[in-house]
Parts: structure tokens; sequence; C-alpha cells
């Protein structure tokens, strides 16, 4: 019962649609009617400009950050291997509420803020390691999607390392699992990102407004 209240909390934080309000707000338009179609941070620059898809970058991370923490309070009592499993539940299931939000008939962003946000709250390390790869990435390629693949690559592998070579024990099999799952999702949600790049049609961070 726990976990089942866990899980439906997280979605329920990872579905609210920042990036969407946001846009909705500004010039009353539907962001995912433009440009890659989602929610995210850099479809909303394409559409509002670079202040509101920073907003939504920072929106859209912190709710992953409080989906984590929300779940830690309920982990009073819950032995070590739980509290793995009740964490990785709770990122998977805050992650796919914002990939596929209810209030907007499943259809929603790409989950890389969120994704960030989330493993910030279980693996700092992780995140800002991924971090430079994608900022290098970004700089190089000057392709967004393609530093949130490797973002999204990079997260779990880290922690895979990290449990074999660096501090055994340190991540649990579950939270192993959960980021895999998580990077499978958003590395899922750009796939048409992943085509264009393929026929040297992805646009680059040029095109967004300023």
């Amino acid at each position: 019962m726990r976990l089942l209240l866990v899980v439906i909390i997280a979605y329920l934080i990872g579905s609210i649609p920042f990036g969407y309000l946001i846009v909705r707000a500004k010039s009353g338009g539907d962001v995912r009617e433009s440009g890659s179609g989602g929610t995210g941070a850099t479809n909303v620059s394409r559409r509002a400009g670079k202040a509101a898809g920073i907003i939504t970058l920072i929106l859209d991370a912190q709710k992953g950050f409080i989906a984590i923490t929300f779940a830690e309070l309920f982990l009073k009592d819950v032995g070590p291997k739980a509290a793995g499993y009740m964490l990785a539940a709770a990122a998977v299931a805050a992650l796919l509420g914002h990939i596929f939000p209810v209030w907007l008939g499943f259809r929603g962003g790409k989950g890389v803020a969120t994704f960030a946000g989330l493993f910030l709250a279980l693996a700092p390390m992780a995140v800002l390691f991924a971090g430079v790869m994608f900022v290098a990435l970004v700089w190089w390629r000057r392709m967004v999607s393609l530093g949130s693949i490797a973002l999204a690559v990079t997260i779990p592998a880290y922690l895979y390392f990290m449990s074999e070579f660096g501090e055994p024990g340190r991540y649990s099999t579950a939270l192993l699992a959960g980021a895999v799952t998580c990077g499978w999702l958003i590395i899922y949600a750009h796939r048409g990102n992943i085509a264009r790049i393929f026929k040297g049609t992805e646009p680059r961070i040029s095109d967004l407004k300023r």
C-alpha cells in the first residue's frame, strides 16, 4: 500500500505540465503544436523565448527532486532493500508522469530535466558527470537532443561503473534498474530526434528564440 501511494504521488508530481502552462499563459497557444511537439524547455524556448525555456527547465528539474524528497518521507521503518525499490519506483513514476501526463492526454515532454532532478536527489555525482557530457556535446554539435540522449545513457552507466569498480554497495540494484528504465524512456521519447540526427535534419540551438 505504501509503495502504491508513493508511485501515485510521484506520478502526479511529475505530470505537472509546467512548459504547457507557461506557454499557455504567455501566448494562449499549445506548445505541443509546434517544434518537437513536447512540453520541455527546448520546445518552450522555440515557442516562447529563452527565458520561458529556462524557467521550464528549472521547474521540471525541481519536480523530479521534489518527487524523490516526498518519497523519502515514506521510508521510515523500511529496510534498505525495500527503500531502494521504493525510490526507484518513485523515479520511474515521476518520469512517466512528465512524458505521459494524464492532464494532457498522455502527451508531455521528453523528461530530461525531470530525470536530472530525480537523480540530483538520488545520485548527485552521476548528474554532475552527465551534465559535463551534456554541455560538451551540445557545445560541439549544437544539438540539445544529442546532449539529452547522452545524459540518459551516462547516468545509469555512471551508477553501474561506480557500483562495480568505484564504491561497491553504494548504489542498489533497484536504483540502477530505475536509472536504466528512466534512461530507456528518455531515449524512446527522443526516437524522432534520433531519426532526424541520422538524416541531418535535427534543429540546432541557433533555432531557439532570443
